[in-house]
């Protein structure tokens, strides 16, 4: 691949037209969603300039740096589906989309950047490091006090707000919060890609297409990995793993609130035992006065 490119795999033209109904896999769907953004780059290229706010023309090369083998098999406990991309061969990004909410995003994310960030090799300067950016596109509210469509965080003073590095950034896009996205978010339509991985149908894909190629470009190829059948395969699996993983969820939430429960009735218990404790205290207390009145 020249270095200087953007390259993509040829596609077959499919006519959004004929698409109507349910989206069989939506674009939430973490395996769905790396094989788009594999299968073409040029879509990758341009969700990253709308995330980054940069200028298309100013992005020499994309490069995935941990392709997959796309229908091949994967493990729940060992799948690895975060996007690891250079960009113009000097920034690595890491790329995740996000759907179940484990409690530990801030923990895993600053986990994927620091592993991106550690990119010298031996005899290069620590000045010659590469800028690193982990993005991650969560189908959840990660601070649920503080909603927010699309935030930066970085390294700073925490006086003076002063940016101790420009070259670590983590960024998180909410999926649910799309109602939240400021004017600078619409002006480089990452509204507009949220959208996309939140549709239902293909007429709400096909809305978002029009005078869009990047998004028409987008919505053709999901159209063909899902009908791959290998592909759709795996997107299948993810789809029963997410019921799963749902489901040992809510067993938990039902258990932990029995849980509670039981020990908000045993707590409950604990403080009548302790009333008639002291009123029978207070009884033997009355009862030993008394009999000592009837001794003197």
């Amino acid at each position: 691949m020249a270095k200087n490119s953007v390259t993509t795999k040829s596609t077959k033209k499919i006519k959004l037209d004929d698409l109507h109904g349910v989206i069989p896999i939506r674009m939430t769907n973490d395996y769905l969603f790396r094989a788009l953004m594999q299968r073409n780059t040029n879509v990758l290229k341009s969700l990253i300039c709308s995330l980054l706010h940069l200028d298309p023309d100013d992005v020499i090369s994309v490069t995935i740096l941990n392709p997959i083998e796309l229908g091949e098999t994967i493990d729940d406990k060992n799948y690895i589906l975060d996007i690891k991309v250079e960009l113009n061969g000097h920034t690595t990004i890491n790329l995740e989309m996000q759907v179940i909410n484990e409690g530990n995003w801030p923990e895993r994310s600053l986990c994927y950047l620091c592993r991106v960030f550690d990119n010298l090799n031996r005899g290069e300067d620590y000045e010659d490091v590469h800028p690193a950016i982990q993005i991650g596109l969560l189908d959840f509210t990660l601070f649920e006090d503080s909603p927010e469509f699309f935030a930066n965080y970085y390294l700073m003073n925490s006086k003076n707000h002063r940016i101790y590095s420009d070259k670590f950034r983590l960024s998180v896009l909410d999926l649910t919060q799309i109602d939240l996205a400021t004017k600078e978010d619409r002006a480089y339509q990452i509204d507009r890609w949220a959208a996309l991985f939140k549709a239902t149908t293909w007429e709400e894909l096909k809305m978002l297409a029009e005078n869009n190629q990047s998004i028409e470009d987008a919505v053709t190829t999901v159209r063909q990995l899902t009908q791959e059948e290998k592909i759709r395969q795996q997107c299948e699996a993810r789809e029963d793993y997410y019921r799963r993983t749902a489901g040992r969820e809510k067993l938990l939430k039902k258990t932990t609130m029995e849980r509670d429960e039981l020990k908000e009735q045993l707590s409950q218990k604990d403080a009548e035992i302790a009333k008639k404790d002291v009123d029978i205290a207070k009884k033997d207390a009355e009862i030993e006065h008394l009999r000592s009145l009837l001794a003197k």
